[in-house]
């Protein structure tokens, strides 16, 4: 039985039955890892017929080849890794599709005690301050180190296409700061990051929580950025799947969406949080302190040690605003992203293969006949601030709410060439 997207969903699970079809799904210690964890632990996914068994893994790269070799159905995948993949860019050729989004937002910056102080000092800041203020400030230290011949500081990131690595660079080049020359970018896995922060490896680093928030309670560094605060409504996580299983198996995929879709609504219901909260605490999923994580969820978040939590709005979303849907846009900001740094050339063949990788058709065509609220379209304009979208369904409007960028731009998906060639800070490739 299914309810609106406010409420809760689920029919009762028959523990006896059988027959249950298996997929096999790799997922990262992170906090948006949560749908899939629902859906195993819920009874979400036997009721659709799937015996949901989830792999555990510390680095993306390591998902990235186990779904490319068949270890795996599908995967907890950062957004640009099934574009990348399509698109051939590091790793060897492998088909992918994304046809779910798992979560908006959950990512922030966190930078080490002594360059917070730093900052501070140069930007007369008290830490409650927006991204421009706080890129400011960064941009003020970076142009002290160069007049004095010091080394340039170094941020971590997940990985060379995903979100943390797009959106550290758009604020750092929104700030001034060229991200390939006035600082140095290293790939480091999720859970690695405080550590390297605390043994002195990296100034600061973009992950995706609990890791800022467990960086912050060890004392070790301030959130100086949310991703909420970069792109109120931004891309992050997807199920990533192999094309080739995804054609074999269209009516297990479709099995699968809608327990996705049934977690998702379970997940972002506030009265289940301390119950998620406990869930993702357990070793097996995120292992986090499970207060540090109910918070997470609440977006009541500690900036720095010591100090009370701040309320963060959607600082994850994993329902609400068309979370779970995968929007042919965000797949093409990504792919603007690739272009702008040099991972591609751009061309009219690119930007199609990126944007065919992303498959709201599956979506649709699972959740067909359900009480699903569904976009009308399967791109919008990404920044533009609007409220409401019309969803073209019997059910009403779907409520997409405030998506700008920080700095005020606007993405127009049929505009992608225009959008990248307005940016003054680039390192793009020629044209094919």
């Amino acid at each position: 039985m299914m309810t609106d997207d406010a409420g809760t969903v689920a029919e009762p699970v028959d523990e006896s039955r059988t027959g249950l079809r298996t997929v096999r799904a790799g997922f990262i210690p992170l906090v948006d890892c949560a749908i899939l964890a629902v859906a195993a632990e819920k009874g979400f996914a036997q009721a659709q017929g799937i015996d949901l068994q989830l792999h555990k893994e510390t680095s993306w790269a390591n998902v990235r080849d186990r779904l490319t070799l068949k270890h795996f159905d599908c995967a907890h995948l950062l957004a640009g890794i099934p574009i990348a993949a399509n698109l051939e860019l590091g790793n060897a050729r492998a088909r992918m599709i994304a046809p779910f989004s798992l979560s908006l937002n959950g990512n922030a910056i966190t930078v080490s005690s002594r360059l917070w102080q730093r900052m501070a000092e140069a930007g007369h800041l008290d830490g409650g301050e927006g991204p421009q203020a706080m890129g400011a400030a960064l941009a003020s230290v970076v142009a002290a180190d160069r007049a004095a011949g010091r080394p340039v500081l170094t941020f971590g990131m997940v990985y060379p296409f995903s979100a943390h690595n797009y959106e550290l660079r758009y604020w750092l080049a929104a700030s001034g700061i060229h991200p390939d020359r006035d600082v140095r970018l290293v790939v480091i896995p999720p859970p690695y990051m405080p550590r390297y922060m605390e043994d002195g490896h990296v100034d600061g680093f973009c992950v995706g929580e609990p890791w800022n928030s467990l960086a912050v309670a060890a004392g070790l560094g301030r959130i100086i950025v949310t991703k909420a605060a970069l792109w109120r409504l931004s891309p992050e996580k997807v199920l990533g799947a192999r094309a080739q299983w995804a054609v074999e198996e269209p009516a297990l995929l479709a099995a699968l969406i809608r327990a996705l879709k049934y977690a998702a609504r379970w997940a972002d219901d506030p009265a289940n949080r301390p119950e998620l909260a406990a869930l993702l605490a357990r070793p097996a999923y995120v292992g986090a302190p499970e207060a540090l994580i109910a918070g997470i969820l609440a977006g009541r978040i500690a900036l720095a040690a010591g100090e009370a939590p701040r309320v963060v709005d959607n600082y994850i979303v994993f329902n609400a605003a068309a979370a779970t849907f995968p929007w042919r846009s965000h797949a093409l900001w990504f792919y603007s992203q690739m272009v702008r740094w040099g991972q591609i050339a751009p061309s009219p063949g690119h930007e199609a293969a990126a944007a065919d990788t992303y498959r709201p058709d599956l979506y649709r065509r699972a959740l067909a006949g359900l009480d699903v609220t569904l976009p009308g379209a399967n791109a919008k304009v990404e920044g533009t601030m609007a409220g409401a979208t019309p969803a073209g369904s019997s059910s009403g409007r779907l409520y997409l709410g405030p998506d700008g960028f920080f700095d005020g731009r606007v993405f127009d998906p049929d505009r992608v060439d225009a959008y990248i060639a307005g940016f003054d800070i680039a390192t793009p490739l020629a044209r094919p």
